[in-house]
């Protein structure tokens, strides 16, 4: 699928503020105006992620119609979650600025919305059965786990970032062994896509228009196989394995910002991938097939 930036922007800083978030409001205690700055960057976080989601919808203005679907739409139930999560916080936020004193519970349950946020958003691709790829438990395994490992990297909490940046990367090696035979063994094929596989061997003789379209545009995308090999590294490379030993090697103030600096751009190479690689059922129309998917065994 088309990688869209305001999509990517919106994943990885909103997963990186809700992470922060959960920390800092149940293991971190700042006062005064310390407390004032980290929740403002937590908070800047969070919600400019979800701001910059609002630019991929094609009318922006509409974006409060996402409340009104919380029964069947996982992007409603993320919408619900996050203003949620970011109220319950705010007394915890001011407490710690003001010094009022409030018991920390309301950091918990703000914590576990934050979390909640974090896998609605991870289940608006994980519910759609014609993405075979993103179709399984390893993708709101792999945005959990990158969203806590970059907050606890921001929270400098390297006793907690080492486990969490070890399961980061344990979801994307399972996401990306998972996905590279998914689409053959979803079985989608023209075959079942016509429902004419009963009388033969159905092919695309021409495309169903003339000019590119928005599904032509959106929902197909091809990466070279060893782009996606190298990004794949780079990823890894960058979102885990770099922050892992700088953590391991004990974070203070500028190692803390060189992981996170690392960490994001990790993370943004994982969350373009994440798109990039994503086979739609819909390019089967198209003549796209299993066999384009970049790291399929070559026939």
């Amino acid at each position: 699928m088309n990688p869209a930036p305001s999509v990517i922007i919106f994943t990885v800083l909103s997963g990186l503020g809700f992470g922060y978030l959960v920390f800092l409001a149940t293991l971190l205690h700042p006062e005064g105006w310390t407390a004032f700055a980290l929740w403002g960057l937590g908070y800047a976080l969070a919600v400019g992620g979800l701001l910059a989601s609002a630019f991929h919808l094609g009318n922006p203005q509409r974006a409060l119609r996402a409340f009104t679907q919380w029964r069947s739409s996982w992007l409603s139930r993320e919408a619900w979650a996050s203003v949620l999560a970011l109220v319950a916080l705010a007394p915890v936020a001011l407490s710690d600025w003001l010094g009022l004193g409030l018991p920390r519970a309301l950091g918990w349950l703000g914590a576990l919305l934050c979390l909640l946020a974090v896998l609605c958003t991870s289940m608006i691709y994980a519910q759609i059965r014609a993405v075979p790829r993103w179709h399984h438990p390893s993708v709101p395994a792999l945005f959990l786990s990158l969203s806590v490992a970059g907050g606890a990297l921001l929270a400098g909490l390297g006793a907690v970032a080492l486990p969490a940046l070890a399961l980061a990367g344990a979801a994307m090696g399972w996401h990306w062994a998972q996905g590279d035979g998914a689409f053959a063994r979803a079985g989608a094929s023209l075959r079942t896509a016509t429902g004419l596989g009963r009388i033969g061997a159905p092919a695309v003789f021409e495309l169903p228009h003339t000019g590119s379209n928005y599904l032509m545009k959106e929902m197909i995308h091809v990466v070279g196989r060893r782009h996606a090999r190298k990004l794949r590294g780079i990823a890894l490379l960058l979102a885990v394995l770099a922050p892992f030993g700088l953590a391991l090697a004990g974070l203070g103030p500028a190692t803390t910002a060189l992981a996170v600096i690392l960490y994001l751009m990790g993370a943004f190479a994982q969350r373009w991938l994440f798109f990039a690689e994503a086979e739609h059922v819909v390019g089967l129309y198209y003549g796209a097939h299993a066999a384009q998917s970049v790291l399929q065994p070559r026939g």
